[in-house]
């Protein structure tokens, strides 16, 4: 595990300082006049809360975890935003306070960005889909043209293998299905790198990193980007197969519409749809383990009860046999 990466050597309670006031102060010590509101926004691995402004619109700040990053890994992922609102992409970019965009109160880092609204994109169009394709094929035009020297790599020893040895280590998986996992974990892991060699030398460029729909947020002009906290290296196929669902030909029509729009601006190597499942299976695996680096934050029992509880573990094995038998099949073709 990479410095920059995730750690379970960091503090018990991260968060444990950051009280409402800490937040007012913060914002305020970044030359902004609170009105007191502030509302916690839908975020674990950092703390990100939309705070009132006196006669203006609120911002959003986000304090970044503790041990996560290094200065140098956020400020490319600010510079990378502010990259790609320079090339008028719709991505919501930290302000520049005087201070520059990341600045520290008492032990916490953070940045302040404008607040926009929107809602989350159903994609259920073409002409939706299309347009989602459009922007990801800008954000990678710009993202080809310049490279990260402190952020993370699409990796899948650390998404995968790292994580899967971690959770058996760390004795998280009940004795019944150790031994399932173990196996199981291990043979995905074998045919993940197989998909890794299918696809060959691949392009490797900056990129979003993590584009969900929770991602993207629609509004009547459109969509916008947000959340670049996850952007690393990786292939163009990252930002675009968490974009799909349902089955698979439903998948396939869905494909072919963001290609659609993705391609008048980037060009997606056919070779690169070898690594849509394997992505998929990295994820899966890298979750539960990203869960269980957390559990000690006290958000995360809050906000996923049911983590940790045999259930979830059974069905976790249950997904992992399904995905076994994906990687089965040939790629998905648009």
């Amino acid at each position: 595990m990479t410095p920059e990466a995730e750690s379970s050597d960091e503090q018990v309670h991260p968060y444990s300082g950051l009280s409402p006031d800490v937040v007012i102060d913060a914002v305020e010590a970044a030359g902004f006049r609170c009105d007191g509101r502030q509302l916690a926004l839908n975020s674990y691995e950092n703390r990100v809360y939309q705070v009132g402004i006196e006669d203006a619109r609120p911002v959003v700040v986000k304090f970044y975890r503790p041990g996560r990053w290094s200065d140098a890994a956020i400020l490319e992922e600010h510079d990378f935003a502010l990259e790609l609102t320079e090339a008028e992409i719709p991505v919501v970019a930290p302000l520049d306070t005087g201070s520059g965009t990341l600045m520290e109160y008492q032990e916490y880092r953070y940045a302040v960005f404008p607040s926009c609204g929107g809602r989350w994109p159903e994609l259920g169009t073409k002409e939706d889909r299309k347009i989602v394709g459009r922007f990801l094929g800008r954000i990678h035009l710009v993202g080809e043209h310049g490279s990260f020297k402190h952020r993370l790599h699409i990796d899948p020893e650390r998404l995968g293998d790292m994580s899967r040895e971690w959770l058996l280590d760390q004795g998280w998986l009940p004795s019944h299905l150790e031994e399932a996992y173990e196996s199981l974990t291990a043979s995905l892991m074998e045919a993940v790198y197989v998909r890794f060699d299918a696809a060959g030398d691949y392009r490797e460029l900056r990129i979003h990193g993590d584009c969900h729909p929770g991602n993207i947020l629609w509004t009547g002009s459109g969509a916008h980007f947000v959340d670049l906290d996850d952007c690393v290296t990786g292939p163009a196929v990252q930002d675009l197969w968490m974009l799909l669902s349902g089955e698979n030909d439903e998948m396939r029509l869905q494909l072919a519409d963001i290609l659609e729009g993705y391609e008048a601006f980037s060009r997606l190597d056919p070779r690169e749809l070898w690594l849509m499942e394997a992505l998929r299976t990295l994820r899966i695996i890298h979750y539960s383990a990203w869960l269980a680096r957390r559990w000690e934050d006290p958000a995360f029992p809050r906000a996923f009860p049911w983590f940790g509880e045999n259930r979830y573990w059974e069905d976790h094995v249950l997904a992992l046999r399904e995905q076994a038998s994906i990687m089965q099949e040939p790629p998905l073709q648009p």
